[in-house]
């Protein structure tokens, strides 16, 4: 009971101590609520904004020599957003002009010797890829093209004696088996197991650095360990202060990036937003708390380690990055709306359990693979508090003695093992 007082006790102190921090707050908190959901929404307006740029722009097309397919220049010049520009000018000038980008297309026509109809020429477009204004132009003129073949096969069928019915050959139609709730649930099994690992991750890394390299440049280390209760409490406490924090942070993320997500796809999606069914499915949420708690106990407990060799708050950043850069791996195995937890993906740690997280949210979930999953990480969290609880039990490594990293201490324990005599 003493030890679960001490306990108790500490950990309140260290939570109101991370919440008068304001990078505690701020990283733990407000980011969460506030960074991704305007990062969404500035990247989809910023592509409606382009989009919007590139229909407006008027495309300058030059075709120098109209006589082959004269509808064609009649049909660009009844397009608003084509402007024919002067062709009496060399070839050559006119390729440069291209290349400069005082042009956006070049159209010439070339004889097809082979065709089955009569005055039926090649159109030949020359465009700049590398300029979406050039490209632009290319898909309208293409447009253009298509309208007068069509017209044109349409008239030659005509002739023939065919109607539209005939010259279907055979009928072609789709149907869409999703359902709304579907295309919502694959929008969200995209975004929130990615959002909610990095947000868990940054969640823990400011409170796992400020409770140890923090205390020692206030130098409040020392004094915390006088305090008479064990060191083991201590340990503990600062460790499910970390991971509550980064709990927090991955809970208010996905909060607010189902609440704003609607909102932000709805420019994008025009008559179909209100279609979509952005709500997390029911049998989904379970699954997604014990994935935000495991994270945070894992990154909690590996931050922690590699910080409490940190001796300013700095250096303990600098030190704790490479365990942030684990919460990048969904980005490499689970990018692919197709991919999902495999036997072999399972034994992966952090990406098995976003993986797993993505498959509830799509409910085609695997329960065995989804508990392998889990008993990865959960022993990985085991690994790293035995080897925090190692390391409290080191004068060195808790008066912050040691002058060097987590790995350099790694080494030198290689160094002065027992079949080493330690001098």
């Amino acid at each position: 009971m003493a030890f679960l007082r001490d306990l108790r006790v500490l950990y309140l102190r260290e939570l109101r101590s991370a919440l008068r921090e304001r990078s505690i707050v701020v990283n733990g908190i407000l980011i969460p609520i506030f960074l991704y959901p305007f990062l969404l929404w500035a990247m989809f307006t910023a592509m409606t904004f382009v989009e919007g740029q590139a229909e407006g722009f008027v495309s300058r097309v030059v075709v120098p020599d109209a006589g082959p397919l004269p509808a064609l220049v009649t049909a660009l010049e009844s397009r608003s957003d084509v402007r024919l520009d002067d062709a009496d000018v060399a070839p050559d000038s006119l390729d440069a002009r291209l290349a400069r980008g005082d042009l956006d297309a070049v159209v010439r026509f070339e004889s097809d010797a082979g065709g089955l109809l009569a005055d039926n020429p090649t159109v030949r477009i020359a465009y700049d890829r590398a300029e979406s204004r050039s490209r632009r132009a290319a898909e309208r003129i293409e447009a253009v093209v298509d309208s007068l073949r069509a017209r044109r096969l349409m008239a030659e069928a005509t002739g023939l004696g065919l109607d539209t019915v005939g010259l279907r050959v055979f009928a072609l139609d789709t149907e869409n088996v999703a359902t709304n709730r579907e295309a919502g649930r694959l929008i969200l099994a995209l975004m929130v197991p990615l959002f909610l690992t990095l947000m868990v991750a940054l969640g823990c890394f400011i409170p796992a650095v400020d409770t140890t390299a923090g205390e020692r440049e206030r130098s409040t280390w020392e004094t915390l360990w006088t305090t008479g209760v064990s060191r083991g409490s201590v340990v503990l406490a600062k460790y499910l202060l970390v991971a509550t924090m980064g709990v927090v942070a991955g809970m208010l993320n996905v909060l607010a990036i189902s609440v704003a997500l609607g909102c932000i796809i709805a420019p994008l999606a025009g008559d179909r937003a209100a279609d979509l069914a952005l709500g997390l499915p029911l049998q989904a949420v379970p699954v997604m708390l014990a994935v935000s708690v495991l994270l945070a106990l894992l990154f909690a407990a590996l931050m922690m380690v590699l910080a409490a060799f940190a001796r300013t708050f700095k250096e303990g950043q600098a030190m704790v990055t490479p365990a942030y850069y684990l919460a990048l791996a969904p980005l490499l195995l689970s990018g692919s709306p197709d991919r999902g937890l495999t036997p072999a993906l399972s034994l992966v740690p952090v990406a098995n359990v976003t993986l797993g997280l993505k498959d509830a949210i799509l409910g085609r979930g695997d329960t065995g693979l989804l508990l392998t999953a889990f008993a990865v990480n959960a022993a990985l969290v085991v690994v790293c508090l035995a080897l925090a609880r190692s390391l409290v039990v080191r004068e060195e490594v808790v008066t912050g003695a040691f002058e060097g990293s987590f790995w350099s201490w790694l080494r030198s324990r290689r160094r002065t093992s027992p079949s080493t005599p330690n001098p």
